[in-house]
């Protein structure tokens, strides 16, 4: 195959959205009429990307049985476009985190590609194949799309210098889109594959990476939304 240059994180539990979740993966919830996952598989394909990795775990089943390895966006379905899932144990008490879950995907990435939450609504972001080509002959190890503080995060997550490099800790801090641009030397110190089902956050190693000067950043304006509570989620339905 050919190595995939875009993932989608989609293997949490949602506990937040409970009682929705219990039947119903959180990616596959509904805004507007469409499947949160199905936005990026929608926007990434637009985008020409022809190679997805998908990495599952509570009720994975259902997002695999939905979109299958050919999407279909209605009929027929898209021979152009392959999704590969990367299945998470829940055996070991939930998903392997951010960082774990990727190390655990590894094997079917390209040494750069996109990586995104499939929890967030964000209609208008353009993903872009001559974006991941400028980034991938780059010396930055990831890149990342902050957006303005949601009421629920105040504080935010990380800064942004005056020449587009990400700051661990800053005066002003913006919150991670879960947008990113990344190599895989980013994960260099996880085991590839994760073998063990490792529970890795990924914000840890952006701190580190950003204290030696490897990550650099942006900021997005426009529509995004994390969509983490029902009460959100009604939001964007227009409830």
């Amino acid at each position: 195959m050919t190595r995939a240059q875009a993932m989608i994180l989609a293997a949490g539990r949602g506990e937040r959205m409970r009682p929705l979740t219990d039947l119903c993966p959180k990616p596959l919830l509904e805004v507007r009429g469409k499947p949160l996952i199905q936005y990026h598989l929608e926007a990434l394909g637009r985008a020409g990307l022809r190679e997805l990795v998908v990495n599952t775990g509570w009720l994975g089943d259902m997002i695999e049985s939905r979109f299958g390895m050919h999407p279909a966006w209605g009929t027929p379905h898209d021979p152009m476009l392959t999704i590969h899932y990367s299945h998470e144990s829940m055996n070991a008490g939930g998903p392997y985190e951010t960082a774990g879950g990727v190390a655990r995907a590894l094997p079917l990435l390209a040494d750069a590609f996109w990586l995104v939450g499939g929890d967030v609504h964000v209609p208008q972001f353009a993903f872009s194949l001559p974006r991941l080509r400028e980034f991938a002959a780059g010396g930055a190890l990831a890149h990342l799309w902050l957006v303005e503080n949601p009421a629920q995060h105040p504080k935010g997550d990380f800064g942004i210098d005056a020449g587009g490099r990400a700051l661990s800790h800053a005066g002003e801090q913006f919150t991670y889109s879960t947008i990113g641009l990344y190599r895989k030397a980013f994960f260099a110190g996880v085991p590839e594959g994760n073998p063990q089902g490792l529970k890795i956050p990924l914000a840890p190693l952006l701190r580190a990476a950003m204290d030696r000067g490897e990550v650099t950043a942006e900021f997005y304006s426009g529509p995004w939304a994390d969509v983490g509570t029902p009460e959100r989620l009604a939001q964007l339905n227009g409830g």
